[in-house]
């Protein structure tokens, strides 16, 4: 009984939920980076550029193949070496937007707790308080 009791007062602690909630929601944030990456800047490069599909780009190295082969059947061609450019320029797209889109957040939040660390922070010099206390102190030394 004395595992299940651990596990569960681990399982409870409020750092494990935050991380369960933060885990789901990096999840779903990760599907919204990758549809602004597919569906809204990849057709604007895909425009710029002329293809139309990233994934299927890539260079020949060795061997005969086929000119518009997809790279799935490109790959299949015996003795053929592939050099896939396209998938890795989609996923560095969308971690550049993922790491961006944190660096934002994480920055909004800290300027937000900077706020209210200035709200609630002490003056900056001694109050009126401490001033004639200091005054009261001073004159009965004398």
């Amino acid at each position: 009984m004395g595992f299940v009791k651990e596990f569960k007062e681990f399982a409870i602690k409020g750092s494990v939920m935050d991380l369960a909630v933060g885990v789901i929601i990096g999840g779903a944030f990760g599907k919204i980076i990758d549809s602004v990456v597919k569906d809204l800047i990849m057709p604007l490069i895909s425009a710029v550029i002329g293809s139309v599909d990233f994934s299927n780009m890539y260079v020949v190295l060795k061997g005969e193949v086929t000119a518009n082969l997809a790279l799935e059947d490109a790959r299949k061609v015996p003795d053929a070496v592939i050099f896939a450019y396209g998938n890795f320029i989609t996923v560095a797209i969308n971690f550049f937007l993922l790491a961006l889109a944190v660096f934002m957040l994480v920055k909004g939040i800290n300027s937000m707790k900077r706020k209210q660390e200035e709200a609630v922070a002490p003056p900056a010099g001694p109050t009126k308080e401490e001033v004639l206390l200091t005054e009261i102190r001073d004159l009965l030394k004398k």
